[in-house]
């Protein structure tokens, strides 16, 4: 049989068994996309760096690819999405992570993928009706700077975020750890129906894929790396939401806490957070409205007429033009978002500062001056 769409292949890439994200960019780095890796010859596939001959053999072999047209099939005919790491609308903030998956497969509004903002919310399974409080205001507070809301549809403070969202009519998406053709848990299969008018659903499994326990640690990793700052309402000490938040952090994104009574489990996470300085206190949403500079964003009339274009190369004006499309940016995405090597990218970034037309915020992020 022929396969001839480069969407089978790179599906089929990730079909492959025990393969991983990692492996399959270099595969594709290595032979140029993935039908190329797919006819690729072993000699070569061998050549390539922690490819040994199980995997070798297991490309060659082509076994994945039926498989891999009836995944593309069904994702066609239930209207899914299937976006692949080098695709214009895979999310930008996924995309230059190490570790971000290869696919994606997501059901609902394609838009709202790259958002100019976007605010992470999770929290205990165990809600307190402070928690929900809490989280409602927050949802309702963000709906004036125009954020999608991301959590993982769990029960308690994410399903809480997401239902909020629909009420206030703020895109938000539903990250799951199992197939995009089921909702777990199954009581919030109506919400997720709502969540797809303006946001949507996303899993990075296939259909059919039931959920297991290690998939929900890597379902957060997604969480994280789709947002600009993670909030921890509630949580206690060991479960998933402070997993989200050591994610967010080694992607050098903001952690916020929701600050908790003081001897009750539910609160003792977001505590630990604060006192060990792994998140920011949340009081109000000027805490991240400050931390982000969202204040700071101007419209682009206001840009044209604060900037003299003219005597800045074409690299600096790209930097200024991405940073005020997209507000503060960290290094690295500013690098891969301009195209920009980093050695460059810092020379020209001090440039721009002693002129005062950027400024370098904490964390290795800038922003318009």
């Amino acid at each position: 049989m022929q396969f001839t769409s480069e969407k089978v292949y790179q599906v089929g890439l990730s079909l492959i068994p025990k393969i991983g994200d990692i492996l399959i960019k270099q595969l594709v780095s290595y032979c140029g996309s993935a039908e190329n890796v797919f006819k690729a010859p072993k000699s070569k596939l061998l050549k390539i760096p922690n490819i040994g001959e199980v995997l070798a053999q297991n490309i060659v072999q082509q076994k994945v690819l039926t498989l891999a047209e009836a995944v593309v099939k069904q994702a066609e005919k239930e209207k899914v999405n299937i976006l692949f790491y080098l695709d214009t609308d895979y999310p930008r903030r996924l995309k230059s992570l190490y570790d971000a998956p290869c696919i994606l497969y997501y059901k609902g509004n394609p838009e709202v993928l790259n958002p100019q903002r976007s605010i992470a919310i999770v929290g205990t399974r165990q809600m307190t009706d402070y928690g929900r409080v809490v989280t409602e205001q927050i949802v309702a507070q963000l709906k004036t700077f125009n954020c999608v809301c991301i959590s993982g549809l769990a029960y308690g403070i994410d399903i809480c975020a997401h239902k909020a969202s629909v009420q206030y009519q703020i895109p938000t998406i539903g990250v799951m750890a199992n197939g995009i053709d089921k909702v777990y848990p199954s009581q919030h299969k109506q919400t997720a129906i709502q969540m797809q008018q303006l946001g949507g659903v996303m899993s990075e499994h296939p259909f059919g894929v039931i959920p297991e326990a290690p998939y929900f640690p890597r379902r957060n990793r997604i969480i994280a790396g789709m947002s600009d700052a993670t909030i921890v309402v509630e949580a206690a000490i060991k479960g998933g939401a402070l997993i989200t938040a050591e994610f967010a952090n080694n992607y050098h994104r903001d952690v916020f806490a929701v600050p908790g009574q003081l001897g009750k489990s539910h609160s003792e996470g977001c505590n630990l957070l604060i006192r060990k300085n792994k998140a920011q206190i949340y009081t109000q949403v000027e805490d991240i409205v400050e931390s982000l500079n969202w204040d700071l964003v101007q419209s682009n009339e206001s840009l044209a007429k604060a900037i003299d274009f003219s005597g800045l190369s074409t690299e600096e004006s790209q930097i200024l033009a991405l940073l005020h499309q997209k507000g503060p940016l960290h290094i690295d995405e500013l690098s891969w978002q301009s195209q920009i090597v980093m050695a460059r990218l810092a020379s020209l970034l001090l440039h721009l500062e002693f002129q005062g037309l950027v400024k370098a915020l904490p964390g290795k992020k800038f922003c318009l001056a």
